[in-house]
């Protein structure tokens, strides 16, 4: 049976929750202040409305695309690659950390060699990849995965390492094997550090695929981006934006949600 709160504790409590409350009222607030200032300068003429756009502007675009229903295509393909990046950047982080920690030697071998990759410019590896894969979906997916893969193998092995070493010593004086000391202590042990390197790779996979779409893109927001800059059309870009915007906030969400109700599990 748990103790009953104190009024003290209550009124922390509540005053934690008010605070709380008024930081999302004045992030609120912040932002209607800021659509506004943009609003009511571009009806001034202070800003060019066809460089700079404007909210009304975009939500007419926005508007219009629903009712062609032509957002719904880029939207879904620019979410689609970035579900299947990050899912194989996961995949891969996982398999490759394993096969490095059960290889030590051959980790010696190939850690400089990760290290390099993952300080390289991803986004110069976009145009050769152009020429290797073709212009295609394929592309956009690999660059993705090579934004964000290198270094979330070099961070999950690292975590490997620095699994309490008196918990492999006890299995394996138990007579547990190298399987065992991976399944019963590596493993179990990573999943926070896991969690928060998903929480951050999904972030890097939309880039990673808004930078495929580009160079490789015929749908897509990212090819929206860049097809209306090439052309003028700012409410497209601006509109683009503002949707990557909403996207990678529920994408960064639902992890942080999995990482919730890991925690209330343990």
């Amino acid at each position: 049976m748990t103790d009953p709160i104190s009024k003290e504790q209550s009124e922390y409590l509540n005053q934690i929750q008010r605070k709380k409350y008024w930081i999302r009222v004045a992030q609120v607030l912040l932002l209607l202040l800021l659509l506004f200032a943009w609003e009511t300068a571009v009806s001034k003429n202070i800003l060019n409305g066809f460089i700079f756009s404007s909210p009304s502007r975009i939500i007419r675009c926005f508007y219009g695309m629903v009712t062609d229903h032509s957002i719904f295509l880029h939207i879904g393909v620019t979410l689609a690659e970035t579900l299947v990046s990050f899912a194989l950047i996961t995949l891969f982080s996982v398999l490759i950390a394993t096969i490095l920690w059960w290889f030590p030697t051959a980790a010696k071998i190939i850690d400089p060699y990760l290290v390099v990759l993952n300080s390289l410019p991803k986004s110069a590896l976009a145009p050769i990849l152009i020429v290797w894969l073709g212009n295609n979906m394929k592309t956009i997916i690999i660059t993705a995965i090579s934004i964000a893969v290198f270094g979330s193998i070099l961070n999950l092995y690292s975590g490997f390492l620095h699994v309490d070493k008196e918990r492999l010593t006890l299995i394996r004086t138990l007579g547990g094997t190298k399987k065992d000391c991976l399944t019963m202590a590596i493993i179990p042990s990573c999943i926070p550090l896991l969690l928060s390197i998903m929480n951050v790779n999904i972030g890097l996979s939309l880039v990673g695929v808004i930078i495929g779409e580009f160079l490789a893109a015929r749908s897509g927001l990212g090819y929206l981006i860049i097809y209306g800059s090439q052309v003028f059309k700012m409410d497209w870009v601006l509109m683009s934006i503002v949707l990557l915007c909403i996207i990678a906030m529920l994408l960064y969400a639902l992890t942080g949600f999995i990482k919730k109700m890991y925690q209330r599990k343990i």
